[in-house]
């Protein structure tokens, strides 16, 4: 979100649902996800399937995957995050290992590199996270009602490795006080109500410097969004999607969202949405 590099993100109501039965090997794909390369999207909820399995001791067994996508992949919304936490969550409840949240969440911030997305994905709601002694700390945001994102993704995915070995190895004093200040504000805006500031609370000098410009046109749609009411903007996760923030006329920010994408020549998807407080989570098991 903005300035909260690596450590706050919010869970937004877009949802990846994977059906897990043990035995065969089929690696079934809807929606989006389902263009990626080697099958990549399945493989990787297989894999972390495996996690609890060797946390307990256990051999995972032979499984099949059948997952309906609705989070655009390699967009910065998140989709390596539902993955992972899928694949965890279904190796806890198979392997009887009785991990806790904790370990659900250690689990998968190892697996994603990073924990931001994972503890917003597991958590729900807006999430800071806090690397502590090998664990992670998660501390919850309350967000203001009606609050919505209005999302343009592109197309053109970029994978998070890819644009995070690009980011400088150190930051100026001068750019670190500019983010912290943003991120204390952009925390007091949320849980407080108080949005009058959202615009300056979302800025960022730590990754959007260096990956807007690998997105033709994003600055454009970003000026757009502000320009249509939107309380404030910023490129979501590594991007290429860029998430306006408003509580009223989401329908007429993303018009202009998206008229600004195509007059820069991008082709992509417009997503209204809104936070959800509710986490990943096993629907049924048997």
């Amino acid at each position: 979100m903005g300035p909260g590099f690596d450590c706050l993100a919010v869970a937004l109501d877009i949802w990846n649902t994977a059906t897990i039965e043990v035995g065969g090997s089929d690696l079934v794909v809807h929606g989006h996800g389902s263009e990626l390369p080697g099958n990549s999207y399945a493989k990787l909820v297989s894999r972390c399937f495996a996690l609890p399995f060797r946390e307990a001791g256990k051999e995972p067994p032979p499984i099949s995957i059948e997952s309906c996508n609705d989070i655009p992949a390699g967009k910065g919304l998140g989709s390596s995050a539902a993955a992972i936490l899928a694949g965890v969550l279904a190796g806890n409840e198979v392997s009887g290992a009785g991990l806790d949240a904790d370990d659900i969440l250690r689990l998968a911030a190892e697996a994603e590199g990073h924990p931001d997305n994972v503890a917003a994905a597991a958590r729900g709601g807006c999430q800071i996270v806090v690397p502590v002694n090998g664990d992670y700390l998660t501390a919850s945001i309350p967000l203001p009602d009606g609050l919505k994102a209005v999302l343009y993704v592109p197309d053109m995915p970029k994978s998070t490795d890819q644009t995070r070995k690009l980011l400088p190895a150190t930051y100026d004093r001068k750019d670190a006080v500019f983010n912290l200040g943003r991120v204390a504000l952009l925390v007091r805006a949320l849980s407080t109500g108080d949005l009058r500031h959202l615009d300056i609370a979302t800025q960022d000098r730590f990754h959007q410097p260096t990956r807007v410009p690998l997105y033709p046109g994003m600055h454009n749609v970003m000026r757009a969004a502000m320009n249509a009411g939107a309380l404030g903007v910023y490129l979501s996760g590594s991007g290429s999607s860029v998430l306006a923030l408003t509580d009223k006329h989401e329908m007429t920010i993303g018009y202009e969202m998206a008229d600004a994408a195509d007059k820069s020549g991008l082709t992509g998807e417009l997503k209204v949405t809104a936070p959800t407080v509710q986490g990943a989570y096993v629907a049924e098991s048997r």
